[in-house]
């Protein structure tokens, strides 16, 4: 395995990308979705929307304001996990902050040869994988800014994105979702 970077050591790209971050998101589950105040409010049926004191809303809303645009495709199985649905339930508010969430169905994610890892690429210059085990624990990232891998995630991008669902439009199609 490459030499893993902790996530805290790249954050700073979040403010200084200049045109885009993009995400794939592949996983089932994440640990810290678990562990996090929301999983209960989830598990009670709560509602989620824009959190003027979540970190990342207010990222995502300074850096849309700027003109930058904040992209994530969420791969979801059919029916999606635990894990899927709560993504579903709290991505409204990073919506409303401006982020354009999509949604594609893992067996659609698979017949277009996307990667089977999560990763954030920004600004077609660098992506970052993320290393994540059986328990949904991010280990740690490696960092490439090779063309081949540049183009290979570009690639994947243009094609998710074509088949992928906004998410308030998915989630009206996944009733337990919400």
């Amino acid at each position: 395995m490459p030499d893993l970077i902790p996530f805290d050591e790249i954050t700073h790209l979040f403010t200084e990308f200049e045109h885009t971050a993009w995400r794939l998101e592949t996983q089932r589950g994440y640990a810290t979705d678990r562990d996090s105040p929301n999983w209960p409010r989830f598990q009670r049926g709560e509602t989620f929307g824009y959190d003027p004191g979540n970190p990342w809303q207010v990222n995502v809303r300074e850096q849309t304001a700027a003109g930058k645009r904040v992209e994530r495709v969420r791969l979801v199985d059919d029916p999606p996990t635990e894990g899927q649905r709560f993504l579903l339930a709290t991505g409204l508010g990073n919506v409303e902050a401006g982020e354009d969430i999509r949604n594609l169905r893992r067996a659609d994610a698979v017949r277009l040869g996307l990667p089977d890892y999560d990763l954030w690429m920004f600004d077609a210059r660098a992506v970052v994988r993320f290393h994540i085990d059986e328990e949904g624990v991010t280990l740690g990232v490696t960092v490439h800014d090779d063309p081949e891998t540049v183009a290979a995630v570009c690639q994947a991008r243009d094609a998710a994105w074509h088949f992928a669902v906004p998410t308030g439009q998915f989630q009206a199609r996944v009733p337990s979702a919400g």
